[in-house]
């Protein structure tokens, strides 16, 4: 008979899970603990405390030189319907007879009187010139009296005519002195109009930008009170960032009963008496013929 133990060779088996890390745990060095225990609370204090708005004004807006500038500009009497451009006129005959003197024949009567008297005084002094030669009444006054009409009707007309071209020369340099002025009276009206379009532009513009300006803080002031609250959740994410955060602990996987057991001396037989007391011994017979 035979006896053999079933247990057979059995062979020392470790535990595969003994010795590896199995987790990792970070804490505060105990120098810094309280105080950034401390500084937490306080950023966390100042994060929850609501936001505190600005109640003064956002921009320096106009000043009263400058409101006075705006109105003064604002009520000016552009002379848009007069702007243009100047059209000369031509000298005309109703111009000549507007401006020449309307006096002109009163200016020419003693003239004309002159001039009659003087050829009267000729023809008395010419006849008593023929009264003493005794031809007085003859075909030689006749003669006289012929010429001297000539001369004085000459004389008239002259005194006349020149009077005339004088007033008619006169009249148009006084036309043109008009149609100068109006000329530069025109000028100075589109001057003038153009600018105070002009001044009311850069005025106008002046004025877009400040109020543009305090559109702008008005809008600034709105995102900052909009965005107050996620400054104070990266506030006090800041406050965390870079903490000395130095102690640290790990743990690992410990061996299991069965690993130590089998890792001492004589376990494996321990093992097999705990599996098989004795009581409970089997063994094979094996008869032989």
């Amino acid at each position: 008979m035979t006896t053999s133990n079933t247990a057979g060779d059995v062979t020392n088996v470790a535990d595969p899970l003994a010795g590896q890390q199995t987790g990792t745990e970070s804490s505060l060095s105990t120098w810094a603990g309280p105080y950034v225990t401390e500084m937490l609370g306080r950023g966390q204090a100042l994060a929850e405390q609501p936001y505190t708005a600005y109640g003064g004004p956002l921009t320096a807006g106009e000043s009263a030189a400058q409101t006075a500038a705006f109105q003064g500009v604002a009520n000016l009497a552009v002379p848009t319907e007069t702007m243009g451009t100047f059209q000369p006129q031509q000298f005309t005959a109703d111009a000549a007879q507007q401006y020449m003197n309307p006096y002109l024949q009163a200016a020419l009567d003693p003239q004309l009187m002159e001039a009659r008297r003087q050829a009267q005084i000729s023809r008395v002094q010419d006849a008593g010139r023929l009264t003493q030669a005794g031809a007085f009444g003859g075909s030689r006054q006749a003669i006289m009296e012929s010429e001297l009409n000539r001369n004085l009707l000459q004389n008239l007309a002259g005194i006349t005519g020149q009077g005339y071209a004088t007033a008619y020369d006169k009249a148009m340099d006084q036309f043109n002195v008009e149609q100068q002025r109006q000329q530069t009276a025109q000028d100075a009206a589109n001057a003038y109009g153009l600018a105070a379009l002009t001044k009311q532009a850069e005025l106008g513009a002046q004025q877009r930008g400040i109020e543009s300006e305090g559109v702008i803080a008005d809008r600034m002031q709105f995102e900052e009170e909009r965005d107050f609250p996620y400054k104070q959740v990266q506030y006090m994410q800041s406050l965390l960032q870079g903490l000395p955060i130095a102690a640290q602990s790990y743990s690992y996987a410990q061996p299991s009963e069965l690993s130590n057991l089998l890792s001492t001396s004589g376990g494996i037989m321990e093992l097999y008496d705990l599996l098989f007391p004795s009581g409970n011994t089997t063994d094979t017979t094996e008869n032989t013929a």
